[in-house]
């Protein structure tokens, strides 16, 4: 097809492009040529891509129309290539934080945490008379636990409760792949015990806490939310991550649903449901930890993990109206968790608060295996969100035109949001260009797609495609049409999409924008049997994503209101590497401003108040 070869860009020097609020860079929107697909359609494309006979020409029609030929295959890039985003420690000098003794336990990690949040009623159950909504935290399970008000027995069982009569409403909520009520009760059970003899591990002792179905967690196979892989790949035991919660006495509740292979952006799975928003159960929670944000947001749970290898926990945190934190690369151990995207994905948290993201995170970062690479830092801090003095002098990169690429909604409620930030606190906002986002986008999609393919490519020659859904069968056809030198040049945008942030953030100390481009859409119901792919809608959610997984960032989804269908949105802040402590204190500051005005979901589980 040399005839038909697009013309490739040719990228000048990051030192010569203007990053300042007049620059002539021209903000490329993403035009994706796909439809939507699901039921028969998605059969016939998936057979199409298959074919011996017209599936190169389809993958070389599809890259040519949606540009990777142009911005990636065909493109000369002098940068060298960036392979892992790993980040050197630079002592940042942050705000009100407290240094952390690196060889704490995860316990005592998790009492360092609960040190330095805002000090707490002691007051009962009962004394809680909210005018707003608010969902239980940590620290009132625990406090409850303390009283002697319940126990995680009797959590333990309203939760089981709970998801079994979520499985029987007209629309199942299709929260869990995995849960085993005798080893919930087993967990409640030894916890109540350290309770009765007033030694709890930790704050996080009997809080029910559940774990994306992407990360090894004991006695659950780990399927990828798929029916095949915990076959040729047994779980023979906990995840780091997993191992550092089940330490601090957590109970770890199940293995929750989500896109099968994490492939795209709606958490759809047509093996084991769709996770639906609590909001609104007939639309989705997001993707791909879509279990993992359905159950924090129903209230099943106060935190959940989750992996983030294209924004799969800020997406699900956002159009699901809860919190969702991804640490810089390499700061949470990835040992036990599916490699299925080893150098874009990240252990994340969702949780109900800051507050709560916060004390899971503090439990499970720390050291990594001696087996993993890492640039952990030396020194470890934690956000003194308990301060009188809030952080001070705080700049906010704004790129306009990308803020702006947004259903009005969310562009109203987030620039609102944003103002009112910096009213309150005196913060102020930096216009900035941000060039080649679109660029970006496509590099970052030929890494994880080359990465997954990779990764699946020996269970493939040996199981084919037959136990895929069609979606995730498409996406993973698609995945193995990229080619070592859109690899390469995709490493090498790595590196040059770095050096331009880094010049960011030297104006500004995070870049702020909306989460996601659009609320929570309709499920089809063509989709439940065979998934979909709906690659726009998708584009339109995973806009403001990329740069926390190809870069390696830090960034945190906080919500800030509604659109007028009562769906949320989510406002979202990108933190310089190893900034989490000051990306902590903004989103807790932004939560404070938003928090009565929390609504209600339309699927709401009391787990710990009085019945």
């Amino acid at each position: 097809m040399g005839l038909l070869r697009a013309a490739g860009v040719v990228y000048k020097p990051v030192e010569q492009l203007d990053l300042g609020p007049d620059s002539n860079e021209i903000y490329v929107e993403a035009d994706i040529k796909a439809p939507r697909m699901g039921g028969l359609l998605a059969k016939i494309f998936a057979w199409i891509l298959e074919s011996r006979i017209f599936g190169a020409l389809a993958f070389y029609i599809l890259k040519r129309l949606n540009r990777v030929h142009k911005f990636i295959s065909n493109a000369t890039v002098e940068e060298p290539p960036m392979f892992v985003p790993l980040h050197p420690y630079v002592d940042l000098d942050e705000q009100e934080v407290i240094e952390i003794d690196s060889d704490a336990s995860p316990a005592e990690r998790v009492q360092q945490a609960m040190n330095c949040l805002p000090l707490t009623s002691e007051n009962s159950l009962d004394a809680f008379k909210f005018s707003c909504f608010r969902r239980w935290t940590i620290a009132d399970y625990s406090r409850a636990y303390r009283n002697g008000e319940i126990t995680p027995l009797k959590v333990a069982e309203r939760f089981i409760y709970a998801v079994h009569e979520s499985s029987s409403r007209p629309l199942s909520i299709a929260f869990f792949i995995n849960y085993d009520a005798e080893d919930i009760l087993r967990q409640a059970t030894e916890s109540t015990l350290r309770y009765e003899r007033g030694a709890p591990i930790s704050a996080l002792d009997g809080v029910p806490i559940a774990v994306k179905d992407e990360i090894d967690c004991s006695p659950y196979p780990t399927t990828g939310g798929t029916k095949w892989l915990h076959k040729v790949r047994p779980c023979t035991g906990d995840a780091c991550c997993v191992a550092r919660l089940r330490s601090c006495g957590a109970i770890l509740v199940g293995k929750t649903n989500m896109h099968e292979l994490g492939a795209t952006p709606s958490g759809i799975n047509p093996h084991y449901g769709p996770p639906r928003n609590p909001y609104d159960p007939s639309r989705i929670s997001g993707g791909s930890s879509s279990g993992s944000a359905a159950v924090v947001c129903a209230g099943l749970c106060p935190a959940a993990l989750g992996v983030d290898g294209g924004g799969s926990v800020r997406m699900p945190a956002s159009l699901s109206g809860v919190v969702g934190f991804k640490p810089t690369f390499g700061g949470i151990p990835h040992s036990g968790v599916l490699p299925l995207n080893w150098t874009v994905g990240m252990v994340g948290v969702l949780a109900g608060t800051l507050e709560d993201a916060f004390i899971v995170y503090a439990a499970i970062s720390g050291h990594l295996p001696s087996h993993e690479p890492t640039t952990l830092p030396p020194k470890i801090h934690f956000p003194l969100l308990n301060s009188t003095n809030p952080i001070s002098n705080i700049k906010l990169a704004i790129y306009g035109e990308w803020f702006n690429d947004c259903n009005e909604e969310i562009r109203l409620c987030c620039s609102n949001a944003v103002q009112l930030l910096c009213e309150r606190y005196n913060w102020k906002t930096v216009e900035v260009t941000i060039p080649e986002l679109e660029v970006m986008r496509l590099a970052h999609y030929v890494t994880i797609g080359s990465e997954c393919s990779t990764a699946l490519s020996s269970h493939l020659e040996n199981l084919g495609r037959s136990e895929f859904g069609w979606d995730a069968r498409v996406v993973v056809d698609i995945y193995g049409a990229f080619n070592s030198n859109e690899y390469i040049k995709a490493q090498k945008l790595r590196y040059r999409h770095m050096q331009i942030h880094n010049k960011i953030f030297a104006k500004a100390d995070v870049i702020v924008t909306p989460t996601t481009g659009m609320t929570a859409y309709s499920i089809s119901k063509n989709a439940l049997k065979t998934g979909e792919l709906d690659y726009v809608n998708g584009g339109t959610i995973i806009r403001y994503q990329i740069a926390g997984n190809f870069l390696g960032l830090p960034a945190i989804t906080v919500p800030v209101g509604y659109d007028k269908a009562g769906l949320p949105i989510g406002l979202q802040f990108i933190g310089k590497p190893w900034s989490e402590p000051t990306l902590m204190h903004l989103a807790f500051a932004m939560q404070a401003l938003c928090i009565t005005d929390y609504r209600k979901p339309k699927v709401f589980y009391d787990i710990l108040g009085k019945k």
